[in-house]
């Protein structure tokens, strides 16, 4: 929580004070008096800085229910006023609802999908600027870290809405009995390679505003992705 506050959590990542949302909002032109959606808030760290930033108002969806509830708390502690936070699945959301977002934070999600190009297709109808952080897959630095490369099993060609790809099959393991929440809504994700992954967004029509690279991230190599619509 951030220090003003008084409140020692226990937590130990600095969200509130996150440099991958500064950087992105920098390259994007901010969110004063903007519409943002979020997927995956978690603890509403970013919901926080955004309203900070001045976004007119945030739509943050959570799939996780115990990380819901500790948004709402922090909703509270924060005196958010312009966020509200739904519990369910951001997909589903994307598929029933015709709003379109100046801006969409999508942190830590990508990597968490079945069907990560589906979920870019889907954002290409309903946001004019993106920011994206994710892992993905590299055969070199995933095959080099042995903490990363027993969580893999297998590869295979994929294509959505006219879009080859290749996908890689990515297990939890032992993270899914771990207390907190490991990411993802079912015991497994598919992780895409970086060109695939850059390809994609261009494929449905987003413009790279600004890129940035994690290759030694303790949990897989990852990047940062600012996008917009071309």
């Amino acid at each position: 929580m951030p220090p003003h506050l008084g409140v020692e959590s226990g937590g130990v990542a600095g969200l509130h004070e996150d440099v991958r949302i500064d950087w992105a909002l920098q390259l994007l032109g901010g969110v004063e008096g903007k519409t943002v959606l979020e997927l995956g808030p978690l603890e509403a760290a970013h919901t926080s800085m955004l309203e900070r930033a001045g976004a007119a108002h945030v739509t943050s969806i959570e799939g996780n229910a115990a990380a819901f509830q500790r948004c709402l708390i922090v909703k509270e502690l924060l005196g958010l006023c312009r966020s509200r936070f739904l519990l369910g699945n951001f997909v589903s959301y994307l598929k029933e609802n015709d709003t379109v977002f100046d801006l969409c934070v999508a942190s830590g999600v990508l990597y968490h999908m079945k069907n990560p190009v589906e979920l870019i297709e889907l954002l290409s109808r309903r946001v004019e600027k993106l920011f994206v952080w994710t892992h993905f897959y590299d055969e070199e630095l995933v095959g080099a870290d042995p903490r990363t490369k027993k969580y893999f099993a297998g590869c295979w060609d994929a294509t959505h809405s006219g879009f080859s790809h290749r996908l890689h099959a990515h297990g939890y393991g032992d993270a899914l009995d771990w207390k907190g929440f490991c990411g993802g809504g079912s015991e497994s994700s598919n992780w895409m390679e970086k060109p695939d992954l850059l390809a994609a967004f261009e494929y449905f029509g987003f413009k790279k505003v600004g890129e940035r690279e994690e290759p030694t991230h303790p949990h897989g190599p990852a990047i940062w992705l600012a996008l917009e619509k071309a």
